[in-house]
């Protein structure tokens, strides 16, 4: 095997693991199943409930703009992708916006906490209508 053909293997080899990294931390249904429940979906959202238990993490995942619901409250500690680390007092009632995002989180508190949360799909435009002649 020439030196060409051998990087270009290995350049190959780098960028599916990368892809097969970014596709399983993609999507917080797959990441987390027993966590995350599907309970509504649409073309222009999707809504899903997450359970933490006390003490309980969910690996690295993403979501797109979206906005949470808090139904039972507690402690999360959220890390973003960029290092960034974030201690959330989560109050039941509570409404938070989020920007499209990739993080990983743990339920640091005692308590179970329950999240409604509704990504928002891509808005396409409405198609144009065209006058009957």
């Amino acid at each position: 095997m020439n030196r060409k053909t051998l990087l270009t293997a290995l350049m190959l080899m780098i960028a599916t693991a990368l892809m097969a990294r970014i596709s399983l931390a993609a999507d917080p249904l797959e990441v987390a199943s027993e966590m995350y429940k599907l309970k509504f979906e649409n073309e222009h959202v999707r809504v899903m409930e997450v359970t933490f238990q006390p003490g309980q993490s969910i690996a690295e995942h993403s979501h797109p703009n979206h906005f949470v619901f808090v139904e039972e409250g507690g402690q999360l500690t959220i890390t973003k992708d960029d290092g960034t680390v974030t201690d959330a007092d989560l109050k039941a009632g509570d409404i938070v916006w989020l920007d499209a995002e990739t993080h990983s989180a743990v339920n640091k508190g005692s308590t179970v906490v329950r999240l409604l949360v509704t990504e928002l799909k891509e808005s396409k435009p409405a198609a144009e209508t065209t006058a009957v002649e």
